[in-house]
């Protein structure tokens, strides 16, 4: 669940080889390609205590982001199709929901994939979230807003977060037909459906980059200088990561990054992944 740019060149030749065999006429012929996003459990139901390291649970109230931009290149990035306008979802609203289909794509691998995390706007649709999620967003100038409650036994921490940074997930690859595959593959008169999937608990990591990241609530609970049940960034940004007693938190290469707060505005930029466990790489669009 790590971001990574590394891509198995071997897979681009495997999906190449399966699509020139589709047909022996020589026609490559048009497909589709469907994307939907999906929160999984953590988002819809609860983190709960025994997949943190500290015996807290998690359970988020709101979900808010704002997917744009979903665009299907070739490895020369040459879009075959791209996303028009923006759409806002509430990933605590179960199920799978509809992003964008792209109808008539040329039947081939189309290896670069990437959409983008960014701000709402005026004209952003709804999925799943109200007017209300939308005015509370575009005020903020914000992409990706988060309520919950974490509990241990009679203790309950409030989390009310906002982020505004944007950030676009490129080179996505993950698991297709059991094989690992850049992008996405169109086949003659197929229907490729790809999940953008959100991965909710990746606020608690106490790593940035590590695969073996442990998730952690305690140093968040912590932060609560004033103890009023209510952690904020500005409480977790007076924390220093050096300070944490829990143990180290790793930054990887991003070596600006020496405060709790700085350190979960950076996390909140690694939630994409796709289809389920596959990876992107996250970027300034």
């Amino acid at each position: 669940m790590r971001i990574s740019g590394a891509r198995r060149a071997a897979a681009l030749s495997l999906a190449a080889a399966a699509l020139a065999g589709c047909g022996d006429d020589g026609a490559a012929g048009v497909g589709r390609v469907e994307f939907t996003t999906w929160g999984e459990e953590y988002i819809e139901q609860e983190i709960p205590a025994a997949d943190l390291e500290d015996g807290w649970s998690v359970q988020y109230q709101k979900f808010l982001f704002v997917l744009r931009n979903v665009t299907v290149a070739d490895r020369d990035g040459n879009v075959g199709a791209r996303m028009q306008g923006s759409i806002l979802f509430d990933h605590t609203k179960p199920g799978p929901k509809p992003v964008v289909t792209f109808d008539d794509l040329e039947a081939r691998p189309w290896e670069r994939v990437s959409y983008e995390i960014g701000p709402a706007d005026a004209d952003t649709a709804l999925e799943g979230a109200t007017e209300a999620d939308k005015a509370l967003l575009i005020e903020a100038g914000a992409s990706v807003h988060i309520e919950a409650t974490a509990r241990k036994g009679d203790v309950e921490k409030r989390l009310d977060w906002t982020f505004a940074r944007a950030t676009r997930y490129a080179d996505c690859a993950g698991e297709r037909a059991g094989k690992e595959t850049d992008g996405v593959l169109v086949t003659n008169g197929g229907t490729d459906t790809v999940e953008l999937t959100i991965h909710g608990d990746h606020f608690f990591y106490d790593d940035l980059q590590a695969a073996t990241a442990a998730r952690r609530f305690a140093p968040i609970a912590a932060a609560d200088a004033d103890d009023d049940g209510a952690v904020t960034l500005e409480e977790l940004a007076a924390v220093r990561l050096v300070a944490i007693d829990e143990g180290p938190y790793g930054t990887g290469s991003a070596g600006d990054i020496d405060d709790l707060g700085a350190f979960v505005a950076a996390l909140s930029r690694t939630l994409g992944h796709f289809r389920g466990e596959g990876e992107c790489v996250s970027v300034d669009p």
